[in-house]
């Protein structure tokens, strides 16, 4: 329920404050007073987009504010799923900064425009002549039907369970034309894998590889080096490790004159022993190093044919070849079992589709049963506001086949007339502006009653009426106010008397500037309002009695 409209600084208002009645409010004004620019405020924190600059003060933003009590609409998972601070009094604001940049926020969160719409709609449904169009959309039509057979949790079950099975279907589709290429290309890939498996890579061989044909390529070096390094160590009277033993002997030899000379004997001691090592794994590599001409070709071969691999295939290493290997593995593994997975996709297809056909025979069955319902309420209502002679005929056609659609096996088609004798016809071609919102007006008072609707602004639905007719279309509103907050623009009497609420827009000019206000009128202040609208700007005794006598009734 929206219980308070603030708006600042939009076109030719400054600064107002609204509150509402949760049951029928009626605004009522002169053509041109500004009714419209209070409708185009609540459509900015509904998510319109703001298509222009709306200042009153070309120096301030523009704000707009709605307070809503959304304690019985069952909100929380729409604030829970979009990460909002729920309240029973929620606000949705809109800001409009001078440079027409706007900004949107649900209880001071900042929001996207998409969000704040689609809690909009959740919250207010705004009926112009524009809005009555709805009612030739087959989606309206049908959801008309489905609201009525109370059927929301079937459809709701049926509606995922069909999102699941239209992805099966996507998945099923992708796995055959995945196959088809995949058994095209089989034989290809089967050679692929049978060249790299035979190579039996291993991975971490190619750098050992490449290390041992670096040393056997360079033999005779490594071995002429060895040995020339050994001899340096120990190679006769002159090599370095006689000469550390001479200084060993020379040192210890004065220990027992300088005795600090004993720690330099033991680390001498210590180097002359790891020299002598090192000597002995010289001489043990360079027994070691030897050319051979066999070994050099095997490593040659199996270089090569891991660099062709890789060129070929166009990888680095031979990790990545085995990694290319794997995948080829794979491929054909699922080649080999991808008519499996098929069949199983194509059953679990069969049993579910079975499932939905048998859920949307009982959503069928439902409609059928409501529909001679909604005609005769209908019709009933349309007597009521001067359409007695008005025919309407609900079709229910089943899709061809039995086909499966998001909603059921239905297609819905409202067929009328609003003249005895005439042929039906879809509505967009046999019924005029007036009878449309009329229509509309017979249907949204009847699916009231079965759903919890939001607030509706009716934006001079009483287009063309008059008498008593205007009179039964206030008591309709009426009723329908008895379920939902009803906000009602009109500039007939007898409907402006049936509000519990009645708002009075209009313009006023200070210091030379036109401003649109809105009022609450008080009761004699309605009785006023009531009897310039029946006779004039001045009303005589008699406009007033009978404007005191419309509201009394």
């Amino acid at each position: 329920m929206l219980s308070r409209l603030l708006i600042k600084n939009y076109a030719l208002i400054d600064n107002l404050d609204i509150s509402f009645d949760k049951d029928l409010n009626i605004i009522t004004g002169e053509t041109g007073a500004g009714k419209s620019i209070v409708l185009g405020a609540l459509g900015l924190i509904l998510g319109q987009r703001a298509e222009g600059k709306y200042f009153f003060n070309q120096q301030k933003k523009c704000v707009v504010e709605g307070f809503f009590d959304v304690t019985s609409y069952s909100l929380k998972p729409f604030f829970e799923e979009n990460d909002l601070d729920y309240d029973n009094e929620t606000v949705l604001r809109r800001e409009i900064a001078l440079d027409g940049k706007s900004r949107a926020f649900i209880n001071d969160t900042p929001v996207t425009l998409a969000v704040l719409k689609a809690l909009g709609q959740q919250l207010i449904d705004v009926h112009s002549q524009h809005a009555t169009l709805e009612i030739n959309n087959a989606n309206f039509q049908l959801l008309v039907v489905d609201v009525m057979a109370q059927h929301d949790v079937l459809l709701n079950d049926y509606k995922k369970q069909f999102q699941s099975y239209k992805k099966t279907q996507r998945q099923l589709k992708a796995l055959q034309e995945e196959t088809e290429k995949a058994k095209a290309d089989q034989d290809y890939f089967q050679f692929q894998f049978d060249e790299l498996d035979s190579a039996n890579l291993v991975a971490g061989e190619q750098n050992d590889l490449e290390i041992e044909l670096n040393s056997l390529t360079h033999a005779e070096e490594i071995k002429k080096n060895l040995l020339s390094a050994n001899y340096l160590i120990t190679g006769g009277d002159d090599d370095g490790l006689s000469k550390l033993k001479e200084a060993l002997n020379q040192i210890q030899s004065i220990e027992k004159y300088l005795p600090e000379t004993s720690s330099l004997s033991e680390r001498l001691k210590s180097t002359i022993i790891e020299i002598k090592d090192i000597a002995a794994e010289l001489e043990s590599l360079e027994q070691a190093t030897s050319f051979n001409e066999n070994r050099l070709n095997e490593i040659n071969e199996r270089l090569s044919l891991s660099y062709a691999l890789q060129k070929k295939h166009r990888l680095n290493n031979n990790e990545e070849l085995i990694a290319l290997k794997n995948e080829l593995s794979d491929k054909l593994n699922k080649i080999l079992f991808a008519d499996e997975d098929l069949i199983k996709l194509e059953k679990d297809l069969s049993i579910t589709e079975i499932d939905l056909l048998k859920k949307a025979t009982e959503l069928s069955l439902n409609r059928s049963k409501v529909i001679p319902v909604i005609e005769k309420n209908v019709l009933n209502t349309l007597a009521q506001v001067g359409m007695n002679n008005a025919q309407l005929k609900i079709e229910q056609i089943n899709l061809p086949n039995k086909q499966l659609d998001v909603t059921g096996i239905d297609q819905i088609k409202f067929l009328f007339n609003a003249n005895k004798g005439h042929q039906l016809n879809e509505l967009n071609k046999v019924a005029s502006g007036g009878e449309l919102s009329r229509l509309m007006l017979s249907i949204k008072s009847l699916i009231a009653k079965k759903a919890a609707l939001p607030t509706i602004i009716f934006d001079e639905i009483d287009t063309g009426v008059s008498g008593e007719v205007a009179n039964s279309v206030g008591n309709i509103m009426q009723e329908l106010a008895k379920d939902m907050q009803v906000i009602t623009i009109t500039h007939l009497p007898q409907m402006a008397s049936k509000g519990q609420a009645h708002y009075f827009v209009h313009k006023l000019i200070k210091n030379d500037f036109t401003y649109t206000q809105i009022k609450k009128l008080d009761t004699e202040e309605r009785v006023l309002e009531i009897a310039k609208m029946l006779s004039g700007e001045n009303p005589k005794e008699s406009a007033l009695q009978n404007a005191r006598e419309l509201l009394q009734n």
